[in-house]
């Protein structure tokens, strides 16, 4: 890149082909023109991107989503990647420190679907109970980031009492509980964390260790707080909730559970889904708007690197939309042509094969996903 680059070479990218409009934002009229240079763009299925690719290709820039895990195994026989976007938010699949230790500079998307996934949640909670619409309601949310903030948003909004609780985070009008307050208290329990585990000092990099572990955070104990109406959702990482004592405390309580991720995906087994209210394939945070933000802000911190001026803007790309929020509160009953979850859940249970939905179609089904448009203000 400059000063670590000859702008004299072709750059070259791979990237995930799920990243939305890359053409748009990395071709030869976009970044190649400000860097005066060739820009070559490989795209390849996020989980096909693997050691031997970048071993052969040697690509200066990687761009990925979720499902491509980033770090040693991956770049160590690659020594000219001096760049890594992820076009979601989570980071959980990037070996930071890794990155850190080779010079490479590391962007995600922070905050990109902040509503879309807000939204997907607000849509989950009143298909299944649209009594809430007027009813008050107590929203427990566990993270509140970018998406637990926006979420708690809407609930204040719609004048339902928010608990939340995130650790990391100072007392506030919204971080105003414990775990076991949110858990117990709640009407609908939201999840909203990244994943993480507990610190291991004996490892070489530990850039996802946490005095305050997510992983399995909702388990055989923590459910058991939770009474038998409190519905349970969670759009941020699958093994945040073990799957086996989820299904458990559904046999004994009859639980209302959203899940648009899971612990052991791609693959689903037919047993878990038959037990959930709602079930979709990782797509909370698949909106117009939401994709291309990701890409925007992947793009941005390229540039920077690049010490260019960008000159694409996703206002520029954005079709025309008609979906406002203050619609949807005046008329409720129109939810479901604002966004109808339950063809979502439709699609996914129609993949189930032998008692199970395996990789390839789960994914079929995110690659090919219609995307919708964000509720505006």
């Amino acid at each position: 890149m400059k000063g670590n680059m000859d702008t004299t070479t072709p750059i070259t990218i791979i990237a995930d082909s799920n990243i939305a409009s890359l053409d748009e934002f990395f071709n030869a009229s976009t970044l190649g023109q400000v860097t005066g240079q060739t820009v070559n763009i490989i795209t390849v299925a996020g989980r096909d991107i693997n050691a031997d690719l970048l071993a052969e290709l040697q690509p200066e820039i990687l761009l990925i989503r979720s499902v491509t895990p980033v770090g040693e195994a991956l770049l160590a026989a690659n020594k000219s990647v001096r760049f890594v976007g992820s076009a979601p938010i989570g980071t959980d699949h990037v070996d930071q420190e890794y990155l850190m230790t080779r010079q490479i500079t590391f962007a995600n998307a922070a905050g990109c679907s902040k509503h879309s996934v807000a939204q997907y949640v607000l849509t989950a909670i009143l298909t299944l109970r649209p009594q809430y619409w007027q009813q008050a309601m107590t929203l427990g949310i566990i993270g509140l980031g970018n998406i637990g903030n926006t979420l708690a948003d809407y609930a204040s909004d719609l004048g339902w009492q928010v608990l939340g609780y995130d650790p990391l985070l100072l007392p506030s009008d919204i971080n105003n509980a414990s775990l076991e307050q949110v858990l117990s208290q709640s009407d609908v329990v939201s999840l909203h964390v990244p994943l993480t585990s507990h610190k291991n000092t004996d490892t070489q990099h530990t850039s996802n260790g946490s005095d305050y572990p997510t992983h399995h955070l909702i388990n055989a104990e923590t459910l058991a707080m939770m009474p038998a109406h409190t519905m349970l959702i969670n759009s941020a990482r699958g093994p945040v909730i073990q799957a086996s004592n989820l299904e458990a405390d559904i046999e004994r309580t009859n639980r209302q559970v959203v899940l648009d991720v899971f612990e052991h995906e791609p693959q689903i087994s037919e047993r878990l889904l038959s037990k959930l209210a709602i079930a979709t394939p990782h797509i909370a945070g698949y909106t117009v708007e939401g994709k291309l933000r990701g890409t925007q802000i992947i793009y941005d911190a390229l540039c920077e690197k690049l010490s260019v001026t960008p000159t694409q803007s996703m206002q520029a790309l954005l079709p025309l939309n008609m979906f406002l929020w203050s619609e949807l509160k005046a008329h409720p009953d129109r939810l479901s042509k604002f966004y109808d979850i339950k063809q979502d859940d439709s699609a996914l249970r129609e993949k189930v094969v032998d008692g199970q939905v395996n990789g390839a179609d789960f994914d079929q089904l995110r690659r090919d996903y219609h995307l919708r448009r964000e509720w505006q203000s």
